[in-house]
């Protein structure tokens, strides 16, 4: 059953077989009646935070703690307000931390004894409380358009970013409201620490093979032209909050990472609350909709089984190397990695091959056959014969598969000894890398975890891929 556009409030979910949502905590009992209230509010957060800039003598005691990376996220009172604004779910979702213990990373599990039948609507987070990149351009008006010009007199590719960069406005200036942020329980819920390009230093970038350093650089570098044209004073956001590296980089990474992107009727991104801690998954068994009226549903694309988390598809599969860059994590059940021929590029555009065509299989090493082409094209290329480059350019961009093998096989060696010298300085690249992060100290460099992590997912591969190679001949 679907939820209507119209629903108001929690009754009209009960009687779908919904229940109104139900705070959840690791220390909490499910209530044994679906339809009981949790206890009034009495204050929206457990304690309160100083914040300051370092240059300045200005401090506030009402806002959110972006100081110290590792101030647990209150997720509690996060749950509290979402029940009172009229946010729902499913009966029996409730967020847990993904390892049983700490705040850091949460998860939305079926924690009922049932499944959740397919097609099931699963959250609804009310229009009034979504985050939408459009309604933000007309809540700030000028002083937004000007900043959102002169970004782009920067950098004209940073105009297909604009809504990103209205959801970073959006949310310092409900940081500046502090505790008088209609959104502040929410915002208090969000992680302050994150591991991914943007957060990443120099050094870091410094530790990453060219197409992870390539992605994530690119993400830093937007980031650094948002916050000089945000500095330039035009956005109504207080001077301390513009110039502390730290709310900034906060407010970049909370609108990178939670936004969902819609193109119909128009393109926005959006961050609806509470919709926005489902997790990644390869095989996600919720999707994300918006109704014509703004309102947030969550439907189930599958059935859910006790005990599952709830999780969406926030990128490519195939090719884990992006989620790393922009999110800060690796998939656990990534099957394959791009095969890092960045030395490449012109033949893959010409060729009109995407990165998910040109993997490196993480349980095989099998070689997909698109890589293969990239890499003989480059062969006839740097050859005298300008007929067999045009030959083989057209059964490539034909799918003619038959003249494709013909060329395959009669230079099959030369094809197979340049590949081999691919995987081969990647791997040296990759150990000298893994050395130089695992030499940084972890405390002044935390990402050097998943930045290992990483470049061990590399090497592996490339490992098996090189046997592989090895036995061809």
């Amino acid at each position: 059953m679907k939820l209507s556009s119209r629903i108001v409030n929690a009754g009209v979910l009960a009687a779908a077989g919904v229940s109104a949502f139900a705070p959840s905590h690791p220390s909490l009992q499910r209530p044994n009646n679906n339809n009981a209230s949790p206890a009034p509010i009495t204050e929206l957060s457990t304690s309160t935070y100083n914040n300051y800039d370092s240059d300045s003598t200005t401090t506030r005691d009402d806002l959110i703690d972006i100081t110290d990376e590792y101030t647990p996220r209150d997720i509690y009172s996060m749950e509290q307000w979402a029940y009172q604004n009229g946010i729902q779910k499913y009966d029996g979702i409730e967020l847990h931390p993904t390892d049983g213990e700490s705040t850091h990373d949460m998860q939305l599990v079926n924690t009922a004894s049932t499944s959740i039948p397919a097609g099931s609507p699963v959250i609804f987070v009310p229009a009034n409380f979504v985050l939408s990149s459009n309604n933000i351009a007309d809540e700030f008006g000028g002083s937004l358009e000007a900043a959102e010009n002169e970004l782009v007199q920067l950098d004209r590719n940073t105009e297909k970013r604009l809504p990103l960069f209205r959801l970073m406005v959006k949310l310092m200036a409900e940081y500046d409201e502090g505790m008088d942020s209609v959104f502040y329980p929410w915002l208090n819920s969000l992680p302050r620490q994150f591991y991914n390009g943007v957060s990443m230093t120099d050094e870091c970038f410094e530790c990453l093979p060219p197409y992870a350093a390539m992605l994530s650089m690119s993400e830093k570098e937007t980031y650094n032209q948002f916050v000089d044209v945000i500095r330039d004073g035009y956005v109504p956001v207080e001077e301390n909050t513009m110039n502390d590296d730290r709310i900034v980089s906060w407010a970049y990474n909370v609108a990178l990472t939670r936004f969902h992107e819609v193109w119909y009727p128009t393109r926005q991104k959006l961050i609806a609350p509470m919709a926005d801690m489902l997790n990644h998954s390869s095989e996600p068994n919720v999707e994300i909709t918006f109704d014509a009226e703004g309102n947030c549903i969550v439907q189930s694309l599958r059935e859910v089984q006790p005990g599952s988390p709830l999780t969406i598809s926030l990128g490519d599969p195939t090719n884990p190397t992006p989620l790393f860059a922009k999110y800060g994590f690796l998939p656990n059940d990534c099957n394959t990695i791009f095969c890092k021929a960045l030395h490449l590029e012109t033949q893959r555009v010409e060729l009109g091959y995407d990165y998910r065509d040109l993997l490196f299989d993480t349980q095989t090493g099998h070689i997909a056959p698109k890589v293969w082409d990239i890499f003989l094209y480059e062969l006839l290329q740097n050859s005298d014969d300008a007929s067999a480059t045009e030959q083989f350019y057209v059964a490539c961009k034909s799918n003619d598969e038959g003249t494709k093998q013909q060329y395959h096989e009669h230079y099959f060696q030369y094809t197979l000894d340049a590949l081999k010298q691919h995987v081969y300085s990647i791997l040296q690249d990759v150990d000298r890398l893994t050395a130089k992060a695992q030499s940084y100290d972890v405390w002044a460099h935390p990402r050097v975890p998943i930045i290992v992590a990483h470049n061990n997912l590399v090497r592996d591969t490339f490992t098996m891929a090189a046997s592989m190679l090895e036995q061809m001949g």
